[in-house]
């Protein structure tokens, strides 16, 4: 296995990198660099400059519209991406239903959906979890019953991100009880304009509106825009579910938080604590072995072995990285770490009066970071899977 790059990919590397310099907004990367809020159309904005270059789908193969890039292309685009302070790609359309569409959907479905996710025109939303049905996704109970050349769906689902944005969202659903609970499901995609269609914001502890609730109220889905076979859907949802776990992983947005760390470290005098140092310096060596482990799974994809088994693993690790970064982050501002006023902030105010412009997002941040061990599959959960797919015990 060999983790160096080659005379190509660091080519490669530097013309990604000339891309984003040109092309990236420099005032969304001043956001992004600084942690400040990023609305619908910060985000959007660069989706539809990737999209226009054919780059929104970055990970997606010739003929479906992507680049084709191989795995390590992939994943020097998107390091070169963070470290520019590009904004993460909102993932619920290129990153998770775009494969499954592709993967098990119908050629109608691909001409009709894959076009505008790559543009970055039309948002798309995640149902998956609802009250009761986190983790243990096979409980959940939202219906969809077949009438004709339709479905009815009624239901809840819940911690719908950005779900406020979105135009389509895709739906794990019941359609049969019989069985185990597994068997029963299937994998919907639902215009959110439909009537019955409801979205409930869900307020956060920093004040901001993240998550939702989405209701389905009598909803008439055309049966066309059911995914591959009826009661499949576990199937599917499994297929994204791993990309989403690895996407979580996010070592490239770690590595550029690292350094934000270590300027904050500076700024607030804590640089030449011995102590806090040593801190830092073990959580740069757990981003490295992260990322070592990123390379080796896109060893494995570059040689065509499958790698998605240890997707779990990425998850857990990732994630956890991303909370201690925030934890080191809190505890170098100190007190300045604790006030927060969203609307202070969002109209232009960052404490540089009192020289505190560095501190005034940390607690926002260290808040919305708490459930990356939560979401995509809690990492108990992650622990059991790993232990009898990877370990084998």
């Amino acid at each position: 296995m060999d983790l160096s790059f080659t005379p190509e990919e660091q080519a490669f590397r530097a013309e990604i990198r000339a891309w984003v310099a040109d092309n990236l907004p420099k005032d969304i990367s001043h956001k992004v660099h600084h942690a400040l809020h990023l609305g619908k159309d910060d985000l959007q904005r660069w989706a539809k400059i990737l999209g226009a270059k054919g780059w929104h789908g970055w990970a997606w193969p010739k003929q479906f519209g992507g680049p084709g890039w191989n795995a390590v292309q992939r994943h020097l685009f998107e390091e070169e991406c963070a470290l520019a302070g590009a904004p993460r790609i909102v993932p619920f359309g290129p990153v998770m239903v775009a494969p499954v569409i592709m993967a098990f959907g119908t050629p109608e479905q691909q001409r009709r959906h894959l076009p505008g996710i790559m543009s970055g025109e039309v948002w798309w939303s995640q149902g998956y979890s609802e009250p009761g049905a986190g983790s243990d996704l096979a409980s959940l109970k939202t219906r969809a019953e077949r009438r004709g050349d339709k479905y009815i769906v009624n239901g809840q689902k819940t911690w719908t991100t950005l779900g406020q944005h979105g135009d389509w969202i895709f739906c794990l659903v019941r359609t049969s009880n019989e069985g185990k609970p597994q068997t029963g499901i299937s994998f919907l995609l639902i215009d959110m304009k439909s009537p019955g269609v409801s979205v409930r914001p869900i307020i956060m502890l920093d004040g901001g509106h993240e998550v939702n609730e989405v209701w389905f109220d009598d909803v008439e889905v055309p049966a066309e825009n059911l995914v591959g076979e009826e009661n499949k859907g576990w199937t599917y949802a499994k297929y994204l579910l791993a990309h989403e776990r690895t996407n979580i992983a996010d070592v490239n947005r770690a590595k550029r938080e690292l350094e934000r760390l270590k300027r904050i470290a500076k700024a607030e005098g804590l640089w030449d604590d011995l102590r806090f140092r040593d801190q830092i310096a073990l959580l740069e060596v757990d981003i490295v072995a992260l990322e070592m482990m990123v390379l080796r799974v896109l060893s494995a994809e570059k040689s065509g072995k499958q790698s998605l088994d240890v997707a779990g693993l990425l998850k857990i690790r990732g994630s956890e990285i991303q909370q201690r970064y925030t934890e080191l982050m809190m505890l170098a501002a100190g007190p300045f770490a604790v006030p927060f006023i969203r609307e202070a902030m969002e109209a232009g105010w960052q404490g540089d009066h009192v020289g505190a412009a560095h501190c005034a997002p940390l607690a926002a941040t260290y808040f919305n970071v708490r459930k990356t061990t939560i979401y995509g599959g809690s990492n108990e959960v992650q622990r059991n899977i790993v232990a009898q797919t990877v370990l084998g015990s």
